[in-house]
C-alpha cells in the first residue's frame, strides 16, 4: 500500500516539476514535496504501519525516489533561471552613447605642505632628520634655553599669546632643537617644522604661520659649514644660478648672527616688485649656537659646536611662486589652491 503512495507522490512530483512555467511556480513545488510538511514527510510518518523488518527497506526505497526527484528539480532550476536571465537580458538595453559621471574633483597638496616637503626633501639629503614639538611650550624652552632673558623685548605680549604664566603657544621652531639637545648626544643633525603664532597680522605676515630650522652639532662647526650648508640649500631650492649673501645680524641664540638673502627668484637679481628693486630677498636667519644655548641644554662646549638656521615657510612660498598676500593660503578659494594641482 505504502509502495502505491510512494509511486503516486513519485509521478505527481516529475509531472509538477516537468510542468513549473518559472522559478517560483518551481519553488512551491519544493515545498509541496519536499518541505517538512510536504508528501515525502506524510509517507515517513507512516512507516510505522509497517512490519519492522519492512522498515528499513520501504525507507531505503524513499530515499532513492526523493533523490532522484531532486536531481529532477535542480536540472529544472537551472534551467528555468537560465532561460529568465536570457529574457531579462533581451528585454534590457544598455546606451552606450549615454555620457559617463562626471570625475570627482581631485585635490592636491596645499602649497604650504609643497614647501615643506620639498625643503624636508633638500635637507634630508644632507643628512638631516625631522623632529616636532609641541604647540603650547614651557616659556622655559620658549625663551629661557634659548637665551631670550625675561626683559627680553620678545616676551612682550604684543608679540607672544600666553597660555598662562608658565606656557606659551610656541613664537618659533627653536624650542624643537632646545628640547632635541637635552634629550640626544651630538653629533646632531636635525629639521624642527611645524606651526609657530605671534600676535601679528598684516600683508606680510599672519597670527599663525609655520617655520622651518635646521640645526648642525659637531666636534667642530664653523661659519664656512654654515654658508656653505644654506648656499646649497638655495640652488636647490630656488636655482643653480642664485647666488646667496650674509648680513650680520642678532639673534639670542646664535653668535655670531645674520640675516640671509638670495637672488630674487623672480627676477633672477635684476629687479622687480617682490624684491622692491633690489634684486635681493630676505629669506631668513642662521648662525653658529650661542654657547649659553649648549651650556643649558648640558651640551659640553667647546667639545661640541653648531650652527642653526631657520625660514617661513609661507614666506619661501611667497618668494618662489609670487603669492602676493599670505593670506591666499588660509582663505582655502579653490582658485588659488587650483595653481598648484600639478
Amino acid at each position: 500500500m505504502l509502495k502505491e503512495k510512494l509511486e503516486e507522490v513519485r509521478e505527481r512530483a516529475l509531472a509538477a516539476i516537468r510542468d513549473a512555467s518559472n522559478s517560483q511556480i518551481l519553488y512551491e513545488v519544493k515545498v509541496q514535496f519536499f518541505g517538512k510538511q510536504g508528501q515525502f514527510s506524510a509517507l515517513m510518518k507512516e512507516m510505522g504501519k509497517l512490519l519492522p523488518e519492512e522498515r528499513p527497506v520501504f525507507g531505503k526505497l524513499v530515499n532513492e525516489v526523493k533523490g532522484a526527484l531532486e536531481k529532477s528539480y535542480q536540472e529544472r532550476e537551472t534551467a528555468l533561471k537560465s532561460a529568465e536571465l536570457d529574457a531579462k537580458l533581451a528585454e534590457e538595453s544598455l546606451d552606450l552613447t549615454l555620457p559617463g559621471p562626471e570625475a570627482p574633483a581631485l585635490g592636491a597638496q596645499h602649497p604650504i605642505s609643497m614647501v615643506i616637503d620639498e625643503i624636508v626633501a633638500i635637507l634630508a639629503r644632507l643628512g638631516y632628520a625631522v623632529r616636532t614639538g609641541p604647540l603650547i611650550e614651557q616659556d622655559r624652552y620658549n625663551f629661557e634655553a634659548l637665551n631670550i632673558p625675561k626683559d627680553h623685548p620678545a616676551r612682550d605680549m604684543q608679540d607672544t599669546f600666553y597660555v598662562d604664566e608658565r606656557h606659551v603657544l610656541r613664537t618659533h621652531t627653536s624650542p624643537i632643537q632646545a628640547h632635541v639637545l637635552e634629550t640626544e648626544k651630538p653629533p646632531l643633525r636635525i629639521i624642527g617644522v611645524g606651526p609657530v603664532f605671534r600676535c601679528d597680522s598684516d600683508v606680510s605676515h599672519s597670527p599663525n604661520f609655520h617655520q622651518i630650522e635646521g640645526m648642525y652639532v659637531d666636534a667642530k662647526v664653523s661659519m664656512a659649514d654654515l654658508k656653505g650648508t644654506i648656499s646649497h640649500f638655495v640652488k636647490e631650492f630656488f636655482g643653480k644660478e642664485l647666488k646667496t649673501r650674509f648680513r650680520p645680524s642678532f639673534f639670542p641664540f646664535t653668535e655670531p648672527s645674520a640675516e640671509v638673502d638670495c637672488q630674487c627668484p623672480l627676477c633672477s637679481g635684476r629687479g622687480c616688485a617682490m624684491c622692491k628693486q633690489s634684486g635681493w630677498v630676505e629669506i631668513g636667519g642662521s648662525g653658529l649656537i650661542n654657547p649659553n644655548v649648549l651650556r643649558h641644554a648640558g651640551v659640553d662646549y667647546p667639545r661640541w659646536q653648531g650652527f642653526a638656521f631657520g625660514f617661513g615657510v609661507e614666506r619661501m612660498g611667497i618668494i618662489k611662486y609670487g603669492i602676493e598676500h599670505i593670506g591666499l593660503y588660509n582663505q582655502n578659494d579653490v582658485r588659488f589652491l587650483r595653481q598648484f594641482s600639478t
